[in-house]
């Protein structure tokens, strides 16, 4: 792969919410295909997501070579680990609006923080972990209402079940992230997304026994062009870091609040609670702080280096 060049920022941002809204479609191609169980959804996500994958690969001149690997186990633990996530997030999609699924995974980021300190041993100082903890009393205010089994209920089951599963999935996407970190220090991105899509899809067929069923024309049609558009979105993701800093181009992933809010009103008559509403923008002021914080250290970083190395 060419090195990243990081100097044209408005096309870095413009590929990244263009992922964004993408990745939401995809959502909504999922969503709108009715009575298909979650496995099942993964399934066609991932496999059918590996047609525009390898696509770009051999565009790159990276196919076959862009397959090998000297880290197989490592590139299966990602995949085990962001195939569960994959197939949580899918269920709360079949059980809850689309605003609400979507601004509930904005948590992931700050379980990243974490995971950082408690696995890999980063310095997180009092300010991240005061935005971790204001933003996670966001997550709170959303899924509250709908743990229903804690709030006087007695009952899971539904959108309950949907917060549940979706709080799974926050866990899973945070582990994945970790994993994708040790990759990335090796692997090219087309690899880690080829080996993904693969492990995803065969441990969804594993699910076949659970109740899969024959989806209509109509959703057939839906469920493979949410698998070819999750996979032109990966792609769009994974190149709008090459143009810009990903310090720069990571709150943008914050304007799918904006974009579910528009797809679930129209599509799906989805009105946004005001819990969802209040919760989101405390997670996405909280993520966003971070993120700032974060290239603020980076910068300071790279000045010391720089004069140590100056004096050195």
């Amino acid at each position: 792969m060419s090195a990243p060049r990081r100097d044209r920022p408005m096309f870095g941002i413009g590929l990244k919410v263009s992922s964004v809204l993408i990745f939401l479609v995809m959502a909504s191609l999922l969503k709108g295909a009715e009575g298909v169980p979650p496995g099942e959804l993964v399934f066609f996500r991932s496999f059918f997501a590996l047609v525009p994958i390898l696509g770009f690969m051999a565009l790159r001149g990276d196919f076959p070579s862009g397959m090998r690997t000297a880290h197989p186990v490592a590139h299966l633990r990602r995949g085990l680990i962001g195939g569960f996530a994959m197939g949580c997030n899918f269920f709360a999609l079949t059980q809850l609006p689309l605003p609400e699924a979507v601004t509930i995974t904005y948590g992931a980021p700050l379980l990243i923080v974490v995971l950082s300190a408690v696995v890999l041993k980063e310095v997180v100082r009092v300010y991240r972990w005061t935005a971790v903890l204001i933003g996670l009393v966001g997550v709170g205010i959303i899924v509250t209402p709908r743990l229903t089994l804690f709030t006087g209920g007695g009952d899971l089951s539904g959108a309950s079940l949907g917060a549940v599963a979706a709080l799974c999935g926050v866990v899973f996407m945070s582990m994945a992230s970790l994993a994708i970190r040790d990759l990335t220090r090796t692997e090219r991105s087309a690899t880690i997304a080829f080996y993904f899509m693969t492990t995803a899809t065969l441990l969804s067929l594993l699910t076949l026994p659970f109740g899969w069923v024959m989806p209509s024309p109509t959703a057939l049609a839906m469920l493979i062009g949410a698998g070819v558009f999750g996979g032109i979105a990966q792609i769009l993701m994974t190149e709008s870091f090459r143009h810009a800093d990903m310090s720069l181009i990571a709150p943008f992933e914050y304007t799918s609040l904006i974009f579910s809010v528009m797809i679930g009103y129209w599509i799906f008559g989805d009105l946004v609670s005001w819990q969802t509403l209040v919760g989101g923008v405390i997670v996405v002021a909280s993520g966003v702080f971070i993120i700032v914080r974060e290239r603020k250290l980076g910068i300071e970083q790279a000045r010391i280096r720089d004069q140590a190395s100056r004096l050195g």
